[in-house]
């Protein structure tokens, strides 16, 4: 039997959460690929039914312990997405530096491959060095490895996605509230979609096309609720911006990178992290000396805001990419549009917005087609499958209910008949 190679690729179509560059794929060969001696072997009789029985059980066991790390994964996601929101806004009343934050943030890719190393370790059964596991994940840049063509050409422009996302995500907190923030980058799938079709080829589905243009509605009204107000649009406009260079990332990964193994992934984002440092620290110093991201002196800096946004969205993308290892793309993705009524919980709570009809209309129409977009490709497919056995066990169980009911018949119609010759 073939072993399982858990690899991870990024968004295909659109069945990856919302952040992820990875996908988990098994390397078992469908049937139609088997050898004519392996296809022609004939599986062993189950006369008792005890074996079907006992692999359903097995599969109904994984499928439970699946749905409850997928529990437990989207409540992850959910908080910390909503909390490094939240702790962002909170730090931009003391520390108004968006690009700032967002480079402090992005440094701490530094410990993806550390961590991940940490678990190969307590996992693996073949222990390998960290100059070794190096070594093998930097094969997943091709045969000469990281080598510096390949770092300028197929690495350091994602640092610039990379980056770009998230300034923009956390300069746009500083425009409009969390909800709508929150909300608007939810169009992110609808994006990726959209250039998945038309860069990748991806198959059409008329019901991502309803999707994408249900995000596209909510964008507008959204604009609307706030009266076209500069600061609104202009605040709109970056989250916007952010979901689609995110959706760029995602779509131009899968394009030129491919899939990676967890640990080449783990590998990738810390060089992100290095890209960040080196390319792009003088950028913070010269916002600083032409105080356009001025603070008085580091003592007024909120370090704890900072390292607690730092830390929430290392967790956010720890579980985004990796936790698809132990459960279904599907319950992740679910925990970020779950932050769109959190974050709306807490705004009520904490400041004076007013959710008005057109506010909530463009929220639900946004979250609406993020959904639909999670609907697996052969959907319509199941659902004719799913009413055809329902159809199929009606009429076996009306056929039981005819076949119980007809010996009874028969007698009583003997009984009737043997009645009136005893009376004549």
């Amino acid at each position: 039997m073939k072993k399982h190679s858990a690899r991870v690729a990024p968004l295909s179509a659109c069945n990856s959460p919302v952040l992820t560059i990875t996908k988990v794929q098994g390397d078992e060969r469908p049937r139609e690929n088997l050898t004519p001696a392996e296809a022609q072997v004939p599986a062993a009789p189950d006369t008792e039914g005890q074996s079907v029985t006992r692999c359903c059980l097995k599969l109904t066991a994984s499928q439970a312990r699946k749905i409850c790390w997928g529990v437990a994964v989207l409540l992850g996601v959910c908080l910390s997405w909503t909390g490094s929101t939240q702790l962002a806004k909170l730090a931009f009343r003391k520390f108004d530096a968006p690009f700032t934050l967002t480079w402090f943030a992005t440094n701490w890719n530094f410990l993806f491959f550390p961590l991940y190393y940490i678990g190969h370790l307590y996992t693996s059964t073949e222990k390998q060095s960290p100059k070794q596991r190096y070594r093998e994940c930097c094969k997943f840049f091709g045969d000469d490895g990281l080598t510096v063509k390949v770092f300028f050409t197929k690495v350091a422009p994602f640092g610039v996605l990379w980056t770009l996302t998230n300034y923009l995500y956390l300069h746009a907190l500083r425009k409009i509230n969390t909800t709508d923030v929150s909300a608007l980058f939810c169009c992110n799938k609808a994006f990726v979609f959209l250039l998945s079709w038309i860069v990748l080829r991806d198959r059409f589905m008329g019901v991502r096309i309803v999707a994408a243009i249900l995000a596209i509605a909510g964008i507008v009204m959204m604009t609307y609720a706030d009266g076209f107000h500069s600061h609104s649009v202009i605040g709109i406009a970056l989250v916007v911006g952010s979901a689609s260079v995110s959706a760029l990332y995602k779509v131009l990964f899968k394009l030129i990178l491919g899939s990676a193994k967890f640990g080449e992934a783990a590998l990738f984002l810390t060089i992100l992290g290095g890209v960040n440092f080196v390319f792009f620290s003088f950028i913070p110093v010269i916002l600083y000396f032409t105080k356009v991201e001025y603070f008085d002196s580091i003592d007024a800096v909120p370090w704890g805001y900072l390292c607690g946004v730092s830390v929430l969205l290392l967790t956010f993308n720890i579980l985004v990419n990796f936790g698809i290892a132990v459960t279904y793309p599907t319950l992740i993705s679910l925990g970020i549009v779950l932050s769109v009524p959190v974050n709306a919980a807490v705004d009520h709570y904490t400041s004076e917005i007013s959710f008005n009809t057109v506010r909530v209309i463009a929220m639900l129409t946004i979250s609406l087609g993020f959904l639909l977009l999670l609907l697996p490709e052969e959907w319509d497919q199941r659902i004719i499958k799913l009413l055809t056995r329902l159809k199929v066990r009606k009429k076996e169980e009306a056929a039981e209910g005819n076949g119980e009911a007809g010996p009874g018949l028969s007698w009583s119609r003997r009984a009737r008949s043997s009645m009136s010759n005893f009376t004549h």
